[in-house]
């Protein structure tokens, strides 16, 4: 199971980017991740606050400004597992695509698609906007 959101930000990409991984001003303007810690770099671990969740992905892809990706799991593999996306895409001068994706497998995702459909989405969506508002003049 997929979600995808988008949203276009009248900004320059390396704004939006400074933006996104200043993990320490999340609590100022983000809705959804309330916190991250931790060094965005490949191979290392982040932990985040969702709501009243924590976990502890692991970082899959940083390429400056373009993406980050990372990977993590409900207690152990194969139960709960997801890898978000967070794309930015040049669509000319000062404006961008952001696009929040995350995909979920697992045995437990079945009983959690309509909240994951709902809430989740919900929580992109509005982790969008208030990006767009951050970044905009």
């Amino acid at each position: 199971m997929t979600i995808n959101t988008a949203i276009e930000i009248n900004a320059d990409p390396e704004l939006v980017w400074n933006i996104l991984l200043d993990f320490a001003s999340y609590p100022e303007w983000n809705p959804f991740i309330t916190t991250i810690t931790g060094n965005a770099e490949e191979g290392t671990f982040l932990k985040v606050t969702i709501g009243n969740m924590n976990f502890k992905p692991k970082v899959l892809r940083y390429q400056k400004p373009l993406e980050l990706r990372w990977s993590g799991h409900l207690w152990f593999k194969g139960l709960f597992d997801g890898e978000h996306v967070f794309k930015i895409t040049p669509r000319g001068a000062n404006k961008v695509l952001f696009e929040q994706n995350e995909h979920f497998k697992g045995l437990l995702v079945p009983l959690f698609k309509s909240t994951l459909n709902k809430d989740t989405k919900q929580g992109f969506e509005a982790m969008n906007k208030a990006l767009k508002v951050r970044c905009e003049p």
